[in-house]
């Protein structure tokens, strides 16, 4: 089953997706896709069918989602608590992953056409060597794509994102590419995997669990977050409308808690770079108080200094992970 599929609505659904679209929109959603194996029991079919039903209404999603010009969707494929489960599932897991980014890599002009970037986000170490090779393929193919965005999250939680996200801004002060008082919120949020991409504006889990899963808890702060009692596989295009209209519904207070975090942020950020130039001026003042237009300068020079310090910091992470995929994907051609 293709990844991209072609077809448009039918008559009912173009009049509601116009009906839908005259309203705010959201431009990211996220989606558990959370019921395939009570699916799978439900029609008396083997777990890894139930899986692959999960492929096909993530296809079928996908379309519907260009349909109603939603550019970025992300995914929780497979988080890193799945391992736990049977060895047979786990393995047919990775070998219905390494079948459908083979299909995709199959699909590259399709992909091109429709202009379709793909990202992994989770650490692929965790997978199969041939596995890490045909994702790293797949993500090196499609990255200069820029019309709609898929991100796969694949060997994933949200605090194992959150913990290596640590680690890299710990890499970047042992490097001496950032000092310790860089470290903030926002440099986290741009450490996560998902730094490319705005945080979701609505969040849906089907199934009628209520819970996130450790699945981007950092991102979805200020998101919509919908649960529908649907199985994946059962899905429909009327069940992705209804968690829009919700999202619609809710669209005001959610972007006024948005403006409000990050003006709090924006505040917290302008009082540490005080702090520090305070500290800076009172060792380097000659025990002189330094008058308003001397600490009005001494602020703005540090404040170039640190935005500087941080964008070579982001540079140099960018780079590692980028020749992470470049040189897994260059062992993928070679083999």
């Amino acid at each position: 089953m293709s990844w991209i599929r072609e077809g448009e609505l039918n008559l009912l659904e173009k009049i509601s997706a116009n009906i839908l679209k005259a309203g705010p929109m959201p431009k990211h959603v996220a989606f558990i896709m959370d019921g395939n194996r009570r699916f799978a029991l439900k029609n008396n079919i083997e777990r890894q069918e139930g899986h692959m039903q999960g492929f096909n209404k993530l296809a079928e999603t996908l379309r519907w989602c260009k349909q109603l010009n939603i550019q970025e969707v992300t995914v929780y494929a497979f988080s890193i608590e799945n391992f736990k489960r049977t060895k047979d599932e786990v393995d047919g897991l990775m070998e219905l992953a390494k079948q459908k980014f083979e299909r995709l890599l199959d699909e590259r002009e399709n992909l091109e056409k429709h202009g379709v970037c793909i990202r992994v986000l989770g650490d692929l170490n965790m997978l199969p060597l041939d596995l890490q090779r045909i994702i790293a393929k797949a993500v090196v193919t499609t990255k200069a794509h820029n019309k709609c965005f898929l991100n796969v999250c694949f060997a994933y939680t949200s605090r194992y994102e959150i913990t290596n996200a640590v680690r890299e801004m710990a890499w970047g002060v042992e490097q001496g590419l950032i000092k310790a008082s860089d470290v903030s919120e926002a440099l986290l949020s741009q450490c996560l995997y998902s730094n490319n991409s705005p945080n979701p504006d609505l969040l849906i889990r089907t199934s009628g669990e209520v819970r996130l899963s450790d699945f981007l808890l950092w991102q979805t702060s200020h998101s919509c977050i919908v649960f529908q009692s649907v199985l994946w596989p059962e899905y429909s295009f009327w069940n992705l409308c209804e968690a829009i209209l919700q999202y619609q519904l809710n669209y005001k207070s959610i972007q006024k808690a948005r403006d409000l975090h990050r003006e709090h942020q924006a505040l917290l950020q302008l009082e540490a770079d005080r702090a520090c130039v305070a500290e800076y001026l009172q060792h380097h003042g000659n025990g002189k108080p330094a008058d308003a237009q001397r600490r009005q300068e001494a602020l703005l020079h540090y404040t170039t200094c640190r935005e500087e310090r941080i964008q070579d910091f982001l540079d140099a992470l960018k780079h590692k992970r980028d020749s992470f995929f470049n040189d897994l994907e260059s062992e993928a051609v070679v083999a």
